[in-house]
């Protein structure tokens, strides 16, 4: 169970949206927690809710890695690849490697990676056939992760994640800021994942630790965007906007936009919850967002 889960010191490599949640987490429950950040800001921040983080940008090694490394039991990347591959790999395989008191490693990569089926269901065993050039890039970082762990005895974990929003990053918020678009392209819809199941999944995997797994992560429902957000109006009793046919639509998005709509699939999640015993506390985006207006 995840209650049962002894402290111990987590180390996260990009401790940003996601893996700052779960960093917190753990925090509250008694574990030595640090990381890395871009920036000054960024890292007053998180000082202040307890967090350590060294700076990394990926264009360089960490200045001292054994500050953030020794003794470290659990590792956590979020940094995606870039044009040179995986930086966090480029500058510190080596003294992941030599980490002799590591129970798990897990790499967030992403669902984009099984690319277009067709709107046809995707598991963990499915090929990986990206249609961008950051879905390819996330393939290669996975391969070579997970040759961290078959060379190295490196305990790596990957989870594929669908779209993650939470409180701050949801439909809800889109629609304040006066942001939403309802974009209709039919036969289209995209699993979601809330970011505190993420959080959920990963202790789930810290507890039952399977080195070379790779698991999806995404909720129980794929859902067409158009649906999300009148869903997220419902709730904040205001007027839906308009549906907008994606033809009409795709002449003003931005090519990452494109990519993201050029993708059509429904992931399944089975995995996560016969071999973590996983329960998701937002099954569905519905759920979801009454979850952040109830709590925000």
């Amino acid at each position: 169970m995840i209650e049962d889960l002894p402290a111990g010191r987590l180390f996260c490599f990009g401790l940003g949206y996601t893996a700052g949640r779960l960093a917190r987490i753990l925090a509250e429950r008694g574990w030595i927690v640090g990381g890395t950040c871009q920036g000054l800001e960024a890292r007053a921040e998180l000082a202040a809710k307890g967090i350590e983080a060294l700076l990394f940008d990926g264009a360089k090694p960490l200045a001292k890695p054994a500050a953030g490394l020794d003794g470290v039991t659990h590792i956590l990347s979020s940094v995606p690849p870039g044009i040179h591959g995986d930086p966090v790999l480029a500058h510190h395989a080596g003294d992941i490697a030599a980490c002799r008191e590591l129970r798990w490693v897990g790499y967030l990569s992403t669902t984009g990676v099984y690319g277009d089926t067709g709107g046809a269901e995707v598991d963990e065993a499915a090929p990986l056939d990206p249609t961008s050039e950051r879905g390819r890039r996330r393939v290669d970082a996975e391969a070579a992760w997970l040759r961290l762990h078959n060379e190295h005895g490196v305990p790596v974990h990957v989870f594929r994640l669908a779209g993650i929003y939470g409180p701050g990053r949801s439909a809800l918020d889109q629609v304040r800021g006066g942001r939403a678009r309802r974009i209709d392209k039919p036969g289209q819809a995209f699993s979601r994942i809330h970011v505190d199941d993420i959080a959920a999944v990963l202790r789930s995997s810290m507890g039952r630790p399977r080195p070379g797994a790779v698991y999806n992560v995404c909720d129980d429902e794929a859902a067409p965007p158009a649906d999300v957000i009148a869903f997220a109006c419902d709730l904040l009793g205001v007027e839906a906007p308009p549906v907008i046919p994606f033809t009409e639509a795709e002449g003003e998005m931005s090519e990452m936009a494109r990519t993201f709509w050029r993708d059509n699939r429904r992931v399944k999640n089975r995995l996560l919850k016969d071999e973590l015993g996983v329960c998701l506390a937002h099954p569905d985006y519905r759920a979801g967002l009454k979850a952040i207006m109830d709590d925000p």
